[in-house]
Protein backbone atom coordinates (compact mmCIF):
# COMPACT_ATOMS: atom_id res chain seq x y z
CA UNK A 1 0.00 0.00 0.00
CA UNK A 2 1.19 3.28 -0.51
CA UNK A 3 1.46 6.01 1.75
CA UNK A 4 -1.79 7.83 0.19
CA UNK A 5 -3.90 5.29 0.89
CA UNK A 6 -6.38 6.21 3.36
CA UNK A 7 -5.86 3.15 5.54
CA UNK A 8 -2.37 4.14 6.04
CA UNK A 9 -3.29 7.70 7.53
CA UNK A 10 -4.16 7.53 11.40
CA UNK A 11 -7.01 9.25 12.19
CA UNK A 12 -7.30 11.76 15.45
CA UNK A 13 -8.61 9.81 18.42
CA UNK A 14 -11.64 10.23 19.80
CA UNK A 15 -12.20 13.05 22.25
CA UNK A 16 -11.96 11.56 25.99
CA UNK A 17 -15.86 11.07 26.65
CA UNK A 18 -15.59 9.30 23.56
CA UNK A 19 -12.78 6.90 24.38
CA UNK A 20 -15.07 3.94 25.52
CA UNK A 21 -18.12 4.01 22.94
CA UNK A 22 -18.66 4.81 19.50
CA UNK A 23 -22.20 6.63 18.51
CA UNK A 24 -22.32 4.84 15.17
CA UNK A 25 -24.95 2.35 14.24
CA UNK A 26 -23.40 -1.16 14.79
CA UNK A 27 -25.49 -2.91 12.59
CA UNK A 28 -24.88 -0.40 9.38
CA UNK A 29 -22.46 -2.06 6.83
CA UNK A 30 -19.16 0.35 7.37
CA UNK A 31 -18.31 2.65 4.73
CA UNK A 32 -15.74 4.52 6.05
CA UNK A 33 -11.99 2.73 6.12
CA UNK A 34 -10.33 1.84 9.44
CA UNK A 35 -6.62 3.26 10.18
CA UNK A 36 -3.19 1.76 10.57
CA UNK A 37 -3.54 1.88 14.08
CA UNK A 38 -6.88 0.09 14.93
CA UNK A 39 -5.74 -2.64 12.23
CA UNK A 40 -2.48 -3.29 14.22
CA UNK A 41 -3.92 -3.55 17.43
CA UNK A 42 -7.02 -5.56 16.98
CA UNK A 43 -4.30 -8.00 15.26
CA UNK A 44 -1.66 -7.95 17.81
CA UNK A 45 -5.01 -9.28 20.23
CA UNK A 46 -5.33 -11.66 17.52
CA UNK A 47 -1.78 -12.76 17.67
CA UNK A 48 -1.71 -13.34 21.49
CA UNK A 49 -4.85 -15.50 21.31
CA UNK A 50 -2.97 -17.60 18.50
CA UNK A 51 -0.06 -17.43 21.36
CA UNK A 52 -2.40 -19.41 23.46
CA UNK A 53 -3.74 -22.06 21.61
CA UNK A 54 -0.12 -22.86 19.44
CA UNK A 55 2.29 -22.78 22.32
CA UNK A 56 0.09 -25.47 23.91
CA UNK A 57 -0.73 -27.47 20.70
CA UNK A 58 2.76 -27.40 19.25
CA UNK A 59 4.66 -28.13 22.05
CA UNK A 60 3.49 -27.99 25.50
CA UNK A 61 0.42 -30.97 25.25
CA UNK A 62 3.05 -33.12 23.33
CA UNK A 63 5.45 -33.32 26.27
CA UNK A 64 2.69 -33.33 29.08
CA UNK A 65 1.41 -35.97 26.99
CA UNK A 66 4.66 -38.04 26.81
CA UNK A 67 4.79 -37.53 30.19
CA UNK A 68 1.38 -38.61 31.09
CA UNK A 69 0.75 -41.77 28.47
CA UNK A 70 2.31 -44.34 30.97
CA UNK A 71 0.71 -46.19 33.07
CA UNK A 72 -2.81 -44.89 31.13
CA UNK A 73 -2.99 -48.09 28.64
CA UNK A 74 -2.40 -45.45 26.04
CA UNK A 75 0.11 -44.42 23.59
CA UNK A 76 1.30 -40.59 23.32
CA UNK A 77 -0.28 -40.25 20.24
CA UNK A 78 -3.31 -41.29 21.01
CA UNK A 79 -3.37 -39.44 24.84
CA UNK A 80 -2.68 -36.03 22.64
CA UNK A 81 -5.58 -36.76 20.08
CA UNK A 82 -7.87 -37.17 22.73
CA UNK A 83 -6.83 -34.22 25.07
CA UNK A 84 -6.39 -32.07 21.55
CA UNK A 85 -9.97 -33.47 20.31
CA UNK A 86 -11.93 -32.69 23.91
CA UNK A 87 -10.99 -29.16 23.55
CA UNK A 88 -11.63 -28.86 19.79
CA UNK A 89 -15.07 -29.85 20.78
CA UNK A 90 -15.54 -27.34 23.44
CA UNK A 91 -14.21 -25.04 21.04
CA UNK A 92 -17.20 -26.22 18.38
CA UNK A 93 -19.75 -24.84 21.02
CA UNK A 94 -17.41 -21.97 22.44
CA UNK A 95 -17.10 -19.54 19.44
CA UNK A 96 -21.11 -19.47 18.11
CA UNK A 97 -22.24 -19.60 21.41
CA UNK A 98 -19.99 -16.35 23.18
CA UNK A 99 -20.19 -14.42 19.25
CA UNK A 100 -23.81 -14.49 19.50
CA UNK A 101 -23.65 -13.63 23.25
CA UNK A 102 -21.84 -10.75 21.80
CA UNK A 103 -24.37 -9.63 18.93
CA UNK A 104 -26.30 -8.80 21.98
CA UNK A 105 -24.81 -7.13 24.74
CA UNK A 106 -25.14 -3.82 25.59
CA UNK A 107 -22.53 -2.98 27.74
CA UNK A 108 -21.18 0.78 28.06
CA UNK A 109 -17.97 -0.57 26.78
CA UNK A 110 -19.29 -1.89 23.76
CA UNK A 111 -20.17 -5.50 22.01
CA UNK A 112 -16.67 -6.51 21.42
CA UNK A 113 -14.58 -5.05 23.97
CA UNK A 114 -16.24 -6.84 27.25
CA UNK A 115 -15.89 -10.47 25.35
CA UNK A 116 -12.06 -9.87 24.70
CA UNK A 117 -11.17 -8.81 28.08
CA UNK A 118 -12.95 -11.69 29.62
CA UNK A 119 -11.76 -14.13 27.55
CA UNK A 120 -7.88 -13.32 27.43
CA UNK A 121 -8.26 -12.87 31.25
CA UNK A 122 -9.72 -16.60 31.93
CA UNK A 123 -6.92 -18.20 29.44
CA UNK A 124 -3.82 -16.53 31.02
CA UNK A 125 -5.90 -17.96 34.16
CA UNK A 126 -6.79 -20.93 32.66
CA UNK A 127 -3.15 -21.55 31.09
CA UNK A 128 -2.01 -20.77 34.34
CA UNK A 129 -4.09 -24.11 35.98
CA UNK A 130 -3.02 -25.88 32.66
CA UNK A 131 0.46 -25.64 34.06
CA UNK A 132 -0.35 -27.57 37.21
CA UNK A 133 -1.90 -30.39 35.47
CA UNK A 134 -0.69 -33.85 37.28
CA UNK A 135 -2.26 -36.35 35.11
CA UNK A 136 -4.55 -36.86 31.79
CA UNK A 137 -7.34 -36.17 33.23
CA UNK A 138 -6.68 -32.79 34.65
CA UNK A 139 -4.55 -32.02 31.17
CA UNK A 140 -8.09 -32.70 29.38
CA UNK A 141 -9.57 -30.71 31.97
CA UNK A 142 -6.97 -27.61 31.68
CA UNK A 143 -6.74 -27.54 27.79
CA UNK A 144 -10.79 -27.50 27.45
CA UNK A 145 -11.18 -24.59 29.91
CA UNK A 146 -8.54 -22.66 27.68
CA UNK A 147 -10.47 -23.31 24.74
CA UNK A 148 -13.81 -21.94 26.30
CA UNK A 149 -11.88 -18.82 27.64
CA UNK A 150 -9.85 -18.09 24.32
CA UNK A 151 -12.80 -18.79 22.23
CA UNK A 152 -14.50 -15.92 23.78
CA UNK A 153 -11.78 -13.51 22.91
CA UNK A 154 -11.36 -14.68 19.47
CA UNK A 155 -14.82 -14.83 18.48
CA UNK A 156 -15.05 -10.86 19.47
CA UNK A 157 -11.96 -9.95 17.81
CA UNK A 158 -13.17 -11.41 14.85
CA UNK A 159 -16.29 -9.94 14.78
CA UNK A 160 -14.93 -6.55 15.10
CA UNK A 161 -14.08 -6.68 11.30
CA UNK A 162 -17.07 -6.79 9.87
CA UNK A 163 -18.72 -4.22 12.17
CA UNK A 164 -16.26 -1.87 11.44
CA UNK A 165 -13.76 -2.57 8.15
CA UNK A 166 -15.61 -1.89 4.43
CA UNK A 167 -15.85 -4.59 2.11
CA UNK A 168 -13.09 -3.49 -0.37
CA UNK A 169 -10.82 -3.14 2.42
CA UNK A 170 -11.47 -6.37 4.39
CA UNK A 171 -8.49 -8.31 1.87
CA UNK A 172 -5.88 -6.08 3.39
CA UNK A 173 -7.31 -6.25 6.90
CA UNK A 174 -7.13 -10.05 7.01
CA UNK A 175 -3.98 -10.32 5.40
CA UNK A 176 -2.53 -8.32 8.53
CA UNK A 177 -4.81 -10.36 11.09
CA UNK A 178 -3.19 -13.40 9.50
CA UNK A 179 0.21 -11.75 9.15
CA UNK A 180 0.12 -11.59 12.85
CA UNK A 181 -1.53 -14.81 13.46
CA UNK A 182 1.12 -16.91 12.38
CA UNK A 183 3.61 -14.47 14.42
CA UNK A 184 1.31 -16.00 16.92
CA UNK A 185 2.11 -19.44 16.18
CA UNK A 186 5.91 -18.57 15.83
CA UNK A 187 5.83 -16.68 19.41
CA UNK A 188 3.81 -19.19 21.11
CA UNK A 189 5.96 -22.11 20.02
CA UNK A 190 9.38 -20.28 20.65
CA UNK A 191 7.66 -19.20 24.21
CA UNK A 192 7.25 -23.11 24.89
CA UNK A 193 10.46 -24.21 23.66
CA UNK A 194 12.79 -21.69 25.20
CA UNK A 195 11.04 -21.10 28.45
CA UNK A 196 12.77 -24.17 29.97
CA UNK A 197 10.07 -26.08 31.12
CA UNK A 198 6.08 -27.04 30.45
CA UNK A 199 5.72 -24.71 33.46
CA UNK A 200 7.70 -21.95 32.30
CA UNK A 201 6.14 -22.33 28.73
CA UNK A 202 2.64 -21.97 30.29
CA UNK A 203 3.21 -18.83 31.76
CA UNK A 204 5.07 -17.12 29.30
CA UNK A 205 1.89 -18.02 26.71
CA UNK A 206 -0.80 -16.52 29.78
CA UNK A 207 1.64 -13.31 30.27
CA UNK A 208 1.89 -12.71 26.15
CA UNK A 209 -1.94 -13.23 25.85
CA UNK A 210 -3.06 -10.76 28.50
CA UNK A 211 -0.65 -8.46 27.35
CA UNK A 212 -1.16 -8.85 23.83
CA UNK A 213 -4.80 -7.54 23.80
CA UNK A 214 -4.30 -4.50 25.96
CA UNK A 215 -3.53 -1.74 23.07
CA UNK A 216 -6.59 -2.76 21.74
CA UNK A 217 -9.20 -2.97 24.39
CA UNK A 218 -7.40 0.05 25.91
CA UNK A 219 -7.05 2.42 23.03
CA UNK A 220 -9.86 1.87 20.20
CA UNK A 221 -13.48 2.41 21.26
CA UNK A 222 -16.16 -0.25 20.49
CA UNK A 223 -19.25 -0.18 18.81
CA UNK A 224 -21.91 0.51 21.18
CA UNK A 225 -25.26 -1.61 20.60
CA UNK A 226 -28.76 0.32 22.04
CA UNK A 227 -30.69 -1.74 24.21
CA UNK A 228 -33.77 -0.68 21.63
CA UNK A 229 -31.28 -2.81 18.93
CA UNK A 230 -30.65 -5.79 21.19
CA UNK A 231 -32.55 -9.17 19.11
CA UNK A 232 -35.63 -10.25 20.97
CA UNK A 233 -34.50 -13.25 23.68
CA UNK A 234 -36.31 -16.25 23.39
CA UNK A 235 -34.36 -19.55 24.13
CA UNK A 236 -35.97 -21.19 21.02
CA UNK A 237 -34.83 -18.61 18.76
CA UNK A 238 -31.24 -18.12 20.43
CA UNK A 239 -30.61 -21.72 19.73
CA UNK A 240 -32.56 -22.04 16.32
CA UNK A 241 -30.02 -19.10 15.55
CA UNK A 242 -27.43 -21.46 15.40
CA UNK A 243 -28.69 -23.11 12.31
CA UNK A 244 -28.04 -21.36 9.09
CA UNK A 245 -29.77 -23.21 6.56
CA UNK A 246 -27.28 -24.39 3.26
CA UNK A 247 -30.47 -24.37 0.96
CA UNK A 248 -31.25 -20.57 2.40
CA UNK A 249 -27.58 -19.82 2.62
CA UNK A 250 -25.84 -21.73 -0.19
CA UNK A 251 -23.18 -19.52 -0.43
CA UNK A 252 -22.23 -19.44 3.18
CA UNK A 253 -22.96 -23.14 3.14
CA UNK A 254 -20.29 -23.56 0.45
CA UNK A 255 -18.07 -21.33 2.30
CA UNK A 256 -17.96 -22.84 5.54
CA UNK A 257 -17.55 -26.30 4.08
CA UNK A 258 -14.47 -25.23 1.85
CA UNK A 259 -12.79 -23.56 5.19
CA UNK A 260 -13.16 -27.17 6.94
CA UNK A 261 -11.65 -29.05 4.00
CA UNK A 262 -8.56 -26.50 4.21
CA UNK A 263 -8.97 -26.88 7.56
CA UNK A 264 -8.40 -30.12 8.36
CA UNK A 265 -5.83 -30.62 5.24
CA UNK A 266 -3.89 -28.76 7.28
CA UNK A 267 -4.54 -29.92 10.96
CA UNK A 268 -3.36 -33.08 9.54
CA UNK A 269 -0.10 -32.47 9.09
CA UNK A 270 0.39 -30.65 12.03
CA UNK A 271 -1.25 -32.52 14.74
CA UNK A 272 1.73 -35.19 14.79
CA UNK A 273 4.77 -32.90 13.67
CA UNK A 274 6.70 -33.31 16.66
CA UNK A 275 6.24 -37.24 16.58
CA UNK A 276 7.41 -37.26 12.92
CA UNK A 277 10.17 -35.44 13.66
CA UNK A 278 11.09 -37.72 16.28
CA UNK A 279 9.66 -40.82 14.85
CA UNK A 280 9.89 -41.03 11.56
CA UNK A 281 13.04 -38.73 10.17
CA UNK A 282 14.86 -39.28 14.01
CA UNK A 283 15.61 -35.66 13.56
CA UNK A 284 18.43 -35.37 16.84
CA UNK A 285 16.27 -32.41 18.57
CA UNK A 286 12.04 -32.21 17.23
CA UNK A 287 11.42 -29.69 19.61
CA UNK A 288 13.60 -27.70 17.84
CA UNK A 289 12.81 -28.80 14.63
CA UNK A 290 9.14 -27.56 14.91
CA UNK A 291 10.05 -24.51 15.95
CA UNK A 292 12.51 -24.55 12.80
CA UNK A 293 9.91 -25.25 10.70
CA UNK A 294 7.20 -23.23 12.03
CA UNK A 295 9.61 -20.27 11.16
CA UNK A 296 10.22 -20.94 8.19
CA UNK A 297 6.65 -21.91 7.46
CA UNK A 298 6.22 -18.52 9.21
CA UNK A 299 8.45 -16.60 6.92
CA UNK A 300 6.89 -18.03 3.68
CA UNK A 301 3.29 -16.91 5.07
CA UNK A 302 4.30 -13.13 5.61
CA UNK A 303 5.33 -12.75 2.34
CA UNK A 304 1.93 -13.43 0.91
CA UNK A 305 -0.44 -12.97 3.55
CA UNK A 306 -0.90 -9.11 3.50
CA UNK A 307 0.17 -9.22 -0.67
CA UNK A 308 -2.72 -11.14 -1.55
CA UNK A 309 -5.18 -9.44 0.68
CA UNK A 310 -4.32 -6.27 -1.00
CA UNK A 311 -4.20 -7.75 -4.74
CA UNK A 312 -7.66 -8.90 -3.85
CA UNK A 313 -9.40 -5.85 -2.96
CA UNK A 314 -7.92 -4.55 -6.15
CA UNK A 315 -9.34 -6.62 -8.17
CA UNK A 316 -12.76 -7.16 -6.34
CA UNK A 317 -12.24 -11.20 -6.70
CA UNK A 318 -11.60 -13.21 -4.17
CA UNK A 319 -12.22 -17.10 -5.40
CA UNK A 320 -9.24 -17.35 -7.79
CA UNK A 321 -7.19 -16.41 -5.00
CA UNK A 322 -8.77 -19.45 -2.49
CA UNK A 323 -8.58 -21.72 -5.30
CA UNK A 324 -5.11 -21.39 -6.19
CA UNK A 325 -3.53 -20.88 -2.39
CA UNK A 326 -5.95 -24.55 -1.95
CA UNK A 327 -3.68 -26.31 -5.20
CA UNK A 328 -0.22 -25.08 -3.76
CA UNK A 329 -1.11 -26.04 -0.38
CA UNK A 330 -2.45 -29.68 -1.52
CA UNK A 331 0.74 -29.88 -4.03
CA UNK A 332 3.62 -29.47 -0.86
CA UNK A 333 1.44 -31.63 1.41
CA UNK A 334 1.87 -34.02 -1.30
CA UNK A 335 5.34 -33.47 -1.46
CA UNK A 336 5.63 -34.33 2.18
CA UNK A 337 4.87 -38.40 1.44
CA UNK A 338 7.29 -38.32 -1.58
CA UNK A 339 9.66 -36.68 0.12
CA UNK A 340 10.24 -37.67 3.74
CA UNK A 341 13.39 -36.01 4.81
CA UNK A 342 14.22 -33.00 6.65
CA UNK A 343 15.32 -30.73 3.62
CA UNK A 344 12.09 -32.32 2.14
CA UNK A 345 10.21 -31.12 5.24
CA UNK A 346 11.56 -27.25 5.02
CA UNK A 347 10.68 -27.18 1.72
CA UNK A 348 7.27 -28.40 1.99
CA UNK A 349 6.73 -26.23 4.81
CA UNK A 350 8.08 -23.03 3.14
CA UNK A 351 5.46 -23.78 0.23
CA UNK A 352 2.52 -24.23 2.49
CA UNK A 353 3.22 -21.15 3.96
CA UNK A 354 3.25 -19.54 0.65
CA UNK A 355 -0.04 -20.95 -0.27
CA UNK A 356 -1.61 -20.50 3.30
CA UNK A 357 -0.41 -16.82 3.11
CA UNK A 358 -3.00 -15.92 0.22
CA UNK A 359 -5.66 -18.34 1.73
CA UNK A 360 -5.64 -16.67 5.46
CA UNK A 361 -6.29 -13.32 4.07
CA UNK A 362 -8.55 -13.71 1.15
CA UNK A 363 -10.63 -16.54 2.89
CA UNK A 364 -11.44 -14.23 5.38
CA UNK A 365 -12.82 -11.79 3.22
CA UNK A 366 -14.52 -14.17 1.53
CA UNK A 367 -16.58 -14.91 4.69
CA UNK A 368 -17.02 -12.05 5.41
CA UNK A 369 -18.71 -10.84 2.34
CA UNK A 370 -21.62 -13.92 2.75
CA UNK A 371 -22.61 -13.40 6.32
CA UNK A 372 -26.39 -13.37 5.99
CA UNK A 373 -27.63 -10.54 8.48
CA UNK A 374 -25.61 -7.42 10.64
CA UNK A 375 -27.27 -8.71 13.24
CA UNK A 376 -25.89 -11.87 13.54
CA UNK A 377 -22.18 -10.99 12.49
CA UNK A 378 -20.91 -12.77 16.03
CA UNK A 379 -23.03 -15.48 15.67
CA UNK A 380 -22.87 -16.16 12.00
CA UNK A 381 -18.70 -16.03 12.31
CA UNK A 382 -18.48 -18.04 14.99
CA UNK A 383 -20.22 -20.91 12.94
CA UNK A 384 -18.02 -20.28 10.59
CA UNK A 385 -15.16 -20.42 13.04
CA UNK A 386 -16.75 -24.16 13.92
CA UNK A 387 -14.94 -24.70 10.62
CA UNK A 388 -11.27 -23.77 12.27
CA UNK A 389 -12.51 -25.95 15.30
CA UNK A 390 -14.15 -28.67 14.12
CA UNK A 391 -10.77 -30.55 12.13
CA UNK A 392 -9.38 -30.34 15.48
CA UNK A 393 -11.60 -33.11 16.13
CA UNK A 394 -11.80 -34.91 13.18
CA UNK A 395 -7.95 -34.89 12.42
CA UNK A 396 -7.08 -36.41 15.56
CA UNK A 397 -10.34 -39.57 14.75
CA UNK A 398 -8.69 -39.43 10.96
CA UNK A 399 -4.97 -39.66 11.93
CA UNK A 400 -4.36 -41.92 14.95
CA UNK A 401 -5.42 -45.08 12.91
CA UNK A 402 -3.53 -43.85 9.45
CA UNK A 403 -0.28 -43.82 11.14
CA UNK A 404 -1.00 -46.60 13.59
CA UNK A 405 -2.90 -49.25 11.28
CA UNK A 406 -3.45 -47.80 7.54
CA UNK A 407 0.35 -46.80 6.34
CA UNK A 408 1.49 -44.80 7.89
CA UNK A 409 2.59 -41.01 8.28
CA UNK A 410 2.83 -41.10 3.64
CA UNK A 411 -0.33 -42.32 3.65
CA UNK A 412 -1.51 -39.79 6.13
CA UNK A 413 0.09 -36.54 4.11
CA UNK A 414 -1.74 -38.58 0.98
CA UNK A 415 -5.08 -38.20 2.44
CA UNK A 416 -4.29 -34.33 3.81
CA UNK A 417 -3.52 -33.60 0.40
CA UNK A 418 -6.45 -34.86 -0.79
CA UNK A 419 -8.80 -32.77 1.27
CA UNK A 420 -7.20 -29.64 0.92
CA UNK A 421 -7.97 -30.50 -2.86
CA UNK A 422 -11.62 -31.09 -2.55
CA UNK A 423 -11.52 -27.66 -0.85
CA UNK A 424 -9.92 -25.71 -3.19
CA UNK A 425 -12.65 -27.23 -5.80
CA UNK A 426 -15.44 -26.41 -3.75
CA UNK A 427 -15.01 -22.06 -3.57
CA UNK A 428 -16.70 -22.40 -7.27
CA UNK A 429 -19.76 -23.36 -6.02
CA UNK A 430 -19.82 -19.59 -4.33
CA UNK A 431 -21.80 -17.72 -6.87
CA UNK A 432 -22.28 -14.46 -4.79
CA UNK A 433 -18.83 -13.86 -4.85
CA UNK A 434 -16.30 -13.06 -7.67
Amino acid sequence: MTPAEPSDVEQPSPAPELTRTLAADPLAEPVERVTRGWTYALAGANGAIWVGWYGPLQILLASQSEDFAPGTGMTKETLLAWVAGAGAVVSLFANPLFGALSDRTTARWGRRTPWIVAGAGGGAVSLLLLSGASGPWTMAAGWCLVQLTLNAAFAAVTAAVPDRVPRLQRGSVGGRLGAVQILGVVVGTGLATAAGGVKAGYEACAVCVVVGVLPYVLKYPDLRLPAAARPAWSWRGFLAGFWLSPRRHPDFGWAWLTRFLMNLSNALVLLYLLYYLRDRLHYGDPEQGVLILTAVNGVALLATVVVGGVWSDRTGRRKPFVVWSGVVMAAATALLAAWQSWPGTIVAAAVIGVGFGVFTSVDFALMTDVLPTAVDRGKDLGVINVANALPQVAAPALAAPLVTYLGGYRVLFLVAAAIGLAGAALVGRIRAVD
